[in-house]
């Protein structure tokens, strides 16, 4: 990955992540409007949606920077760190 790779993927999930702050603050805005409860919860169900998929891109630029440069490092402590990062963050999202 070269560095306008970078910069062009860091600017698309910043992009990303904008429009689901707005789409939270569209979800606020529901709420105090007491709009109809399905529609807020089919609102909830895009926004989680959407930042399932910000998450996926983080996760394949630390597997495809962090975790291989430790590899290709031969940074044996250095990768299973960042392995146990990985897995501790899972752990606990699944409390």
């Amino acid at each position: 990955m070269g560095i306008e790779d970078d910069t062009a993927r860091r600017e698309a999930k910043v992009n990303r992540l904008n429009r689901i702050a707005g789409q939270v603050q569209g979800l606020a805005r529901m709420v105090q409007d007491d709009r109809y409860c399905i529609d807020i919860l089919t609102q909830v169900q895009a926004v989680k949606a959407a930042l399932a998929r910000v998450e996926a891109e983080i996760l394949r630029d630390h597997a495809a920077r962090c975790v291989r440069d430790a590899v290709r490092a031969g940074d044996a402590e250095g990768t299973q760190a960042k392995l146990d990062e990985l897995v501790g963050l899972f752990d606990r999202a699944r409390r």
